[in-house]
This record gives structure tokens, sequence and C-alpha cells, in this order.
């Protein structure tokens, strides 16, 4: 019986990577649905994603399968089953309106993930996420408090099996070593495109200041506070005439579409590492 696998494979630039990863994949008799690449001519890498079908059922004999050419060429490989759906705990405070397009486009099957759970530090969206069928676990924080939260966060996140975090609106700074813990396994937003406007209210500021583009920017999260590898990025035109409230409702619009997009392109293997910048197959 066929399966449907992606492949991802970076490495450092040469000829010949292409016909020989797909030398390996003719051997298996795989049929190649998908194929996208990019040679980078900046760091010298070489990347490549691949979706095909074939008739091997194991991750592990794919991975034997592709052992000589991944070493001979110094490959990172990242595979997954096409189908498998990303394990993903949602992280919220207040804001509702990423919570509510995450869980939405995930039960209409426009997000190839399971949300195994919704995490806040408030309690308000435990109706919202109850709505929609999951698990609300509320972990208050205080300054005080801090290091016991991000532990009870750990726990959780191994007791649920993540394999994705997702800061939706999450207003909280995570430590240096959470951050690091997850590397390449959390996705925040913030509103990118108004990096004048720092603290609370920000579309209130950028209203009072008649910004002509408001935006978002959704990032992997690192130890640097909002300097994480960039993922996706968005922005909505405004003018005079709108009200704060508009400026709020067209940035949280913005905001919901980014983060949606970015943690789609995460779970179908569309994002690959070039040192700080991400190489995104859309």
């Amino acid at each position: 019986m066929s399966r449907e696998w992606i492949l991802r494979i970076s490495c450092p630039d040469a000829t010949g990577i292409v016909h020989a990863v797909t030398g390996v994949l003719a051997d298996l008799d795989a049929n190649i649905t998908e194929s996208q690449q990019f040679s980078s001519p900046d760091s010298r890498q070489f990347f490549l994603r691949l979706q095909f079908v074939a008739p091997v059922a194991e991750r592990g004999d794919l991975e034997a399968a592709l052992a000589e050419v991944a070493a001979r060429h110094s490959m990172t490989i990242g595979l997954q089953p096409a189908l498998e759906r990303t394990r993903t705990l949602v992280l919220v405070s207040k804001a509702a309106h990423c919570l509510n397009t995450l869980l939405f486009q995930q039960s209409s099957g426009q997000l190839p993930i399971d949300v195994v759970g919704v995490a806040g530090n408030h309690d308000s969206l435990r109706p919202l996420a109850e709505f929609h069928g999951h698990d609300f676990h509320h972990i208050p924080i205080t300054p005080e408090t801090r290091a016991v939260a991000e532990a009870a966060l750990v726990e959780l996140v191994d007791e649920l099996d993540v394999e994705l975090i997702v800061l939706a609106r999450y207003m909280q700074v995570l430590s240096p070593d959470l951050c690091a813990r997850f590397a390449g396994r959390m996705i925040n937003i913030h509103h990118s495109f108004l990096p004048s406007f720092k603290g609370a209210k920000p579309y209130h500021q950028a209203h009072a200041r008649g910004v002509k583009l408001i935006g978002a920017t959704a990032h992997y999260v690192t130890p640097d506070l909002d300097e994480g590898p960039i993922i996706e990025q968005d922005v909505a035109r405004v003018d005079h005439n709108r009200s704060v409230a508009d400026f709020v409702q067209r940035g949280q619009d913005v905001e919901a579409a980014v983060l949606a997009r970015a943690v789609r392109w995460h779970a179908e293997g569309r994002i690959l590492m070039d040192g700080h910048r991400t190489v995104v197959f859309t």
C-alpha cells in the first residue's frame, strides 16, 4: 500500500543533488507529486522539498534508503507522512482573534494540525476553546511564579506530546531557557509594522501618528525578543478616515491570517532554515 511523504533537505550547494535524491526515489518506485528547490547565493546552501507517493510504509525504511546520499552530500533531512497532523498547543492571554481563526481553520480542515490543548495565563478564553472541543489549561503567571509556570508549561508539552507551540497573542515574555528548549517548534505573532509603537495599545498609538500601513509578522521564537527567523508578513492600508476601532480590527485580521499561514506552512514542512532566515516553499 502506497503512502505519501514530504521530504525536506538542506545541504551545501553542489551539482548532482537533485539527481541523486530523485534517483533513490525512482529506485523505490516513488512518484513525485510536488518539487521545489532553492540555491542560496549568500550561504551557498541548497534547499529541496519533495512530496511523493511511494510503496514504503515506515519512515525508517526511507531514511535507510537515503542514508548514503545524505552522508555523501552532508544533508540535513526532514521526513514526514503528508497526511500526518502536527500536534499543536496554543498559548493565549485575553485576545481571541488568533485563537478563533486557528480553531476554526483546524476544524474546517484548512490547517493540517491537531490542537491537543489551549493554555492561557488568563482563564477568559476557556469558553472559546471548549466550544471547539479542546481542553483549556489555566497557567497563571506573576513575576514571582514565572519559573513555576514555565515548569508547568514544559510538563504539559511533554504530557500532550506537543510538536508545535503557537503563541496566539500570548502576552508573556518567555525565558531564554524555554525559548532555546523549543527552538524551531514555537511560532509567535506580533504587530511588526508598528516598530515605533511598543507596549500597550500599539494601534491607538499608530492612529495618533497617522500611519498608512499596519501589519503583522509571524516568526519562530528565539531568546532574542521578537527577533526570531521570519516566516510570514502582511500589511493592510489605513488612512485618516479610519477610527481607532478600525485600526484594531484591520490589525487583528492581518495578525490572524498571517499566523494561520505560518502554522500551515510549518505543519506542511514548507519551512527550512538558512541561518537566521527562512526558506519558505509555498
